[in-house]
């Protein structure tokens, strides 16, 4: 028996209908989502990079306490959110970086304007057992390590291997993600806490934030760690000099693994996400960063009163 074949016009309208299905449903979901909100009120999605979580569930906490306003804050891994965010699934979302030009192309095929900003900086930091007598680390040996070369590192213990920081130190590298001889990747923060803790020769590697803002199920292992010195020889003058990873040798731009942590919405309307982004970048948002001990784009100012006379008994 003869296969019968659908003629190519027909595969043609079929799909052209699915199209026309999910962007009208995209378009309804943005019109109800607009009705629904303003820049101070209602209800939205954000997802965030678990590197900076803390910070930002801080600066949620005080946005919704002012206003009348609830921010439903997700963590997840950076590729996890890029996925989600090209998924749909969300429009908005604060990442260690911008989207590429090829992820972009997404919300510009779809006529919607990218609102981005940069409202704060972090680090990648080196953490080391406080067994061990060791505070100052060779970036030039962690690039061997990571270069699969010959290394005093012993090894490198990363949180997720979808993390940021897995991302951000492969590119610092100029190497493919991937797996590497003695470079591991757990499940979460606190277990590299764990194991750096339990193993003095390991050196594990996150963002800041877990460190300046951790959380209560992994404070007490904080203790316990060593936050490293590093020394960039590529760049550094002296090669004595080491520097550690806080708002003054970020601010001066002498802590090498510096990171930019941005606010990206998709929203494609004035929303709630656009009142969001423009607390971030504002006065109260900013000394959130800085009480957060992470650099803010723009130092708060500081009001001091001097008075010209002392009492006198």
């Amino acid at each position: 028996m003869r296969k019968q074949l659908v003629p190519s016009y027909l595969k043609i309208i079929a799909m052209l209908i699915v199209t026309f299905i999910f962007v009208f449903a995209c378009k309804d979901k943005m019109d109800a989502d607009q009705n629904e909100q303003t820049i101070l009120t209602g209800e939205i999605d954000v997802y965030v990079d678990k590197t900076i979580q803390s910070m930002v569930q801080g600066q949620v906490d005080v946005f919704e306490n002012q206003y009348k306003a609830k921010i439903n804050l997700t963590a997840k891994s950076e590729s996890e959110i890029v996925n989600d965010l090209l998924a749909g699934k969300t429009t908005m979302a604060v990442l260690t970086r911008r989207l590429t030009q090829e992820e972009e192309n997404y919300f510009h095929n779809k006529k919607v304007i990218p609102r981005v900003s940069h409202f704060a900086s972090d680090a990648v930091v080196f953490i080391r057992s406080k067994a061990s007598n060791d505070t100052l680390l060779d970036l030039d040996e962690v690039y061997n390590l990571l270069q699969q070369k010959s290394s005093t590192v012993k090894s490198l213990v990363f949180e997720d291997p979808n993390s940021s920081v897995v991302t951000y130190m492969n590119r610092w590298a100029k190497v493919k993600n991937g797996t590497k001889e003695n470079v591991y990747s757990l499940k979460s923060t606190k277990e590299v806490f764990d194991f750096i803790v339990a193993n003095p020769d390991a050196i594990g590697v996150v963002g800041l934030d877990a460190i300046t803002e951790p959380y209560p199920e992994w404070e007490k292992l904080v203790a316990d760690i060593n936050v490293l010195a590093v020394k960039d020889v590529k760049t550094a003058t002296n090669n004595k000099v080491y520097h550690f990873p806080n708002q003054a040798s970020l601010g001066k731009g002498l802590y090498p693994l510096k990171r930019s942590i941005y606010v990206l919405n998709y929203q494609g309307f004035a929303g709630l996400g656009t009142g969001f982004a423009s607390f971030l970048v504002g006065d109260i948002g900013q000394r959130i960063v800085l009480k957060s001990d992470l650099l803010p784009i723009t130092i708060p100012e500081r009001n001091i009163i001097t008075r010209k006379d002392l009492n006198k008994k």
